[in-house]
């Protein structure tokens, strides 16, 4: 007696309309924070490339802060280490929600993006230490990071008709990009640890845990608490960012039984993320962009010297190269092992398109690049001009790609958009899953 056939699984098949309406909705407020991330580093670059350059650099430089406490940091610091505390605070909401209630809650559906990411970020890490040498060997990981925000900004003008699956997997891809960021900057980037007061951080981060576990909402009891614990994180030596991951982390996601359950309606992580999106896209990045992406490039010989430069090219070529390589292979080793097909409708060179947008760096680059290299030094001017340019690269190459399969996508959209029965929810979609 022979085995039935067993169905092959589709890679990138659509999910239920809540999840994609979901997604939908946060690629939104992600799109609009990615203009203004543009517009920030845009601004910068025109400002340290004027003959006003120098009032850029001073307020860059400007120093605030209580010395008492040793917070008397730049404007540029309190951009990388505080305001982006607020971006990973969000990144690790949308990382715990994944993973309780999203994609990636199930090891199939996990496989994909998890896999992608992985390989996006040792493919062109190995590229970038072959080319660099051991003298730049420190920023490895500065071709590790995909900026979700610029990405989708690209995306937005580019691949406005991209099928929903491909858009959350570019999504779930940054989620878990952002997490293998976080630990790479918590592993490898922390120069100094001071055991005291990272231990005595725990105390004001299991408060918040305790208060969030009950559903406390109250900002004059939450905020405080999550201050203090980035107070003393950044006094160990670990980059303060990573509290905001570790803030995140003690957040619930789904409601609890006297609240109504699950189906009663968000939870606190989506109302938490749902009031600090806004602020983290809107105001937080592009602040950290306009503060750190001003280079004075010094021409087009100046842009030639930095380029040339070993640590430059490995950048360069570890977002335009490494990058696509590492998410297509690794996406493609999935397919292989799992006999897993493409959905209907697309082929591989729809997966080079997103892979491409994968090379987009920024946000986490550039603070990778401080962190190695020092905020100023001349190898982190050559990090900004490597960054810009290998990201501007990736956005064109993904632009012609994407842009050749819009009749494609095109037809895609109008199956995902079709109600014929008017209930508000697209007949192509699957229904809710139980709980």
């Amino acid at each position: 007696m022979t085995d039935a056939p067993r169905r092959r699984t589709s890679l990138f098949a659509r999910r239920s309309w809540g999840e994609t309406s979901r997604i939908s909705a946060i690629l939104r407020k992600e799109t609009v924070g990615g203009a203004l991330l543009l517009v920030g580093a845009l601004l910068a670059l025109l400002w340290s490339n004027s003959p006003w350059a120098d009032g850029y650099r001073a307020l860059r430089d400007l120093t605030v802060g209580p010395a008492s406490l040793h917070l008397d940091l730049t404007l540029a610091t309190w951009a990388a280490d505080g305001l982006l505390a607020v971006f990973f605070f969000v990144a690790g909401l949308e990382l715990k929600r994944e993973f309780v209630a999203g994609d990636l809650r199930d090891p199939r559906r996990a496989a994909v993006p998890v896999a992608a990411a992985v390989g996006g970020v040792v493919v062109p890490a190995v590229l970038f230490v072959l080319i660099a040498g051991v003298d730049g060997a420190r920023g490895w990981a500065i071709p590790t990071a995909t900026d979700i925000a610029f990405a989708l900004a690209v995306l937005a003008v580019v691949g406005p008709l991209l099928p929903s699956a491909l858009r959350t997997f570019l999504l779930t891809l940054a989620v878990v990009d952002d997490l293998l960021a976080i630990v790479i900057i918590a592993v490898f980037y922390t120069s100094s640890l001071a055991v005291a007061p990272l231990l005595a951080a725990l105390v004001p981060l299991a408060l918040f845990a305790v208060l969030v576990q009950r559903r406390v909402r109250s900002w004059w009891l939450l905020l405080p608490l999550a201050a203090v614990t980035w107070t003393l994180v950044h006094a160990s030596g670990v980059h303060a960012t990573v509290a905001g991951v570790l803030l995140a982390f003690t957040v619930p996601v789904l409601r609890s039984e006297a609240a109504g359950g699950p189906d009663a309606g968000p939870g606190l992580a989506e109302h938490f993320e749902h009031r600090f999106r806004p602020i983290s896209a809107g105001v937080a990045v592009p602040i950290f962009a306009f503060l750190s992406a001003g280079v004075t490039v010094g021409g087009l010989a100046g842009l030639a010297t930095a380029l040339t430069d070993r640590v430059a090219t490995g950048i360069v070529v570890g977002l335009v190269v490494g990058k696509p390589v590492g998410i297509l292979a690794a996406t493609w080793l999935v397919s292989r092992f799992t006999r897993a097909n493409l959905d209907e409708g697309l082929n591989w060179l729809d997966v080079l398109g997103l892979a491409l947008l994968g090379g987009i760096g920024f946000t986490v680059s550039l603070l990778i690049g401080e962190l190695a290299f020092g905020l100023g030094s001349a190898r982190d001017g050559h990090v900004k001009v490597a960054v810009l340019t290998g990201s501007l690269l990736s956005a064109l190459l993904a632009t012609v790609i994407l842009r050749a399969r819009t009749r494609v996508y095109r037809r895609v959209h109008e199956i995902e958009t079709a109600d014929e029965d008017h209930d508000g929810v697209p007949d192509v979609f699957e229904p809710e899953p139980d709980r």
